[in-house]
């Protein structure tokens, strides 16, 4: 991969892998240890971070299809070897996150993927992206589940940040769907919610307890979806930048 062209973007839009199942086997430890490291590196890395979990699915019983994925995300990355997290010294201590999900967007059992990140000031300090564990029946359950899930690692966070003598109360939770963000302040089980599972209703009690409060966000200004699905090129560098991610050669 060393005289390979560079890539604009981890993955391309049309992308979206399935089982390949009349595809040709690759050697399935080679794939293995590309994953592996790629792995490793969404921990300073987070543009990668879909692209990588994506790819990762696929590791039982590898093909081409699988391979040539992983391999456009080292392209990307021979173009970005500038790239990383920024954290400014001047940002203000507000704790925020960002909750979104890709309905349905699995192709082998149809489950959907959430996609979270948390923001101190302007840094992004966590990210997250994972299928989730159940069929989401309607977009709105979709984000309720990945809500509830970024909910759960503000409460990790507040108390992080109680370690350190900081007091945060009411952290906004940005969502864009609007019958999620009405699911979460009706606590009646009515016939289109009754199937959610008891444990994704975590984020109601956080929610009467003040410990987050949820707010609408456009869905042009959804930084986590930054970690649900392939985008194109002027899309993902446009939430790179929001998210903090940046080229320090171009950092004054």
């Amino acid at each position: 991969m060393d005289s390979c062209k560079e890539a604009s973007t981890p993955i391309a839009t049309s992308c979206y892998l399935d089982a390949d199942e009349h595809g040709i086997s690759v050697d399935q430890t080679k794939f293995r240890g590309l994953i592996g490291s790629l792995l490793y590196l969404t921990a300073s890395r987070p543009d990668i971070t879909f692209a990588v979990c994506m790819c990762a699915r696929f590791q039982a019983n590898p093909k081409e299809s699988h391979f040539n994925a992983a391999k456009r995300i080292l392209k990307y990355l021979k173009g970005t070897t500038n790239v990383g997290l920024w954290y400014p010294n001047e940002a203000t201590l507000n704790l925020k996150g960002y909750s979104d999900s890709d309905f349905a967007g699995c192709k082998l059992d149809r489950k959907s993927t959430s996609g979270t990140c948390h923001l101190l000031g302007a840094s992004l300090i966590s990210w997250n992206s994972k299928k989730q564990a159940c069929v989401a029946l309607s977009t709105a359950e979709a984000e309720y589940i990945a809500a509830g899930s970024c909910c759960a690692q503000i409460c990790w966070l507040k108390q992080q940040l109680s370690d350190f003598g900081l007091k945060v109360t009411k952290v906004p939770l940005f969502c864009d769907n609007t019958s999620a963000i009405n699911l979460t302040k009706n606590p009646v089980h009515h016939s289109r919610t009754k199937h959610i599972e008891i444990r994704h209703h975590f984020i109601r009690e956080q929610v009467s307890n003040g410990i987050c409060e949820i707010k609408f966000i456009e869905s042009e200004k959804q930084l986590a979806d930054f970690f649900t699905k392939p985008l194109a090129k002027d899309r993902f560098n446009y939430l790179r930048t929001e998210l903090g991610i940046l080229d320090y050669s171009n950092v004054a």
